[in-house]
C-alpha cells in the first residue's frame, strides 16, 4: 500500500527535499544532510521506493539547448466522453512524443495537452498529422508559451 503525505515523517521529507535538487546524491551525502546515520537513511529510502513514494530516477534535459523551445497548450474537446472514448484518447496520446504532458480537465473543455518541438512549423505539422487525428477530437485551440517562469516541477517551499 503506497504511503500518503500524513505518514510521512521531517526525515522522509528532507529526504523527499535533498532528491527533488540533486538526484544523484549519496546516501552518505543525504544522511548527513538529514541529520541520520547511513543505515537508517538507507532503510527510509528503500522503503520510499517500495511504497512508490519516490517513483524512480531520471536526468532533467534543457529543451532549449536540445532546440525543443517552442511549447504550445492545447485545449482539447471531444466529440465523446464516455469512459470507453476516454480510454482511446489516453492510448493514443501515449504514442505521440511532442506531447510532454496530458491532463484530463474539469471544465469547458476535456484535455489539456503541453506540446513541445522546436518551430512554429513543427508544431503545426504535429498538430495536423498527429493531434488532429487523436480518436474523438472534435476541436483544439492552442496557446503559445512566449515565456516559461517555472518548470522544475518542485513543490512550493522545495530548492
Amino acid at each position: 500500500m503506497a504511503e500518503s503525505l500524513s505518514d510521512l515523517d521531517r526525515f522522509d521529507r528532507k529526504i523527499l527535499d535533498m532528491l527533488a535538487i540533486d538526484g544523484r546524491i549519496s546516501v552518505t551525502e543525504l544522511a548527513r544532510r538529514i541529520g541520520l546515520s547511513k543505515s537508517p537513511t538507507q532503510a527510509r529510502l528503500k522503503r520510499l521506493e517500495e511504497t512508490g513514494v519516490i517513483r524512480g530516477y531520471r536526468a532533467l534535459f534543457d529543451p532549449i539547448r536540445l532546440g525543443r523551445d517552442h511549447v504550445a497548450f492545447v485545449e482539447v474537446k471531444l466529440s465523446d466522453t464516455r469512459e470507453a472514448a476516454l480510454a482511446a484518447f489516453n492510448a493514443a496520446v501515449l504514442k505521440v512524443p511532442e506531447i510532454e504532458q496530458c491532463h484530463l480537465i474539469a471544465g469547458p473543455f476535456d484535455y489539456l495537452l503541453k506540446v513541445r518541438t522546436d518551430s512554429m512549423v513543427s508544431y503545426r505539422a504535429v498538430l495536423a498529422d498527429k493531434i488532429s487525428t487523436l480518436p474523438h477530437l472534435s476541436s483544439t485551440s492552442t496557446y503559445v508559451a512566449m515565456q516559461a517562469v517555472r518548470e522544475d516541477g518542485l513543490l512550493p517551499g522545495e530548492g
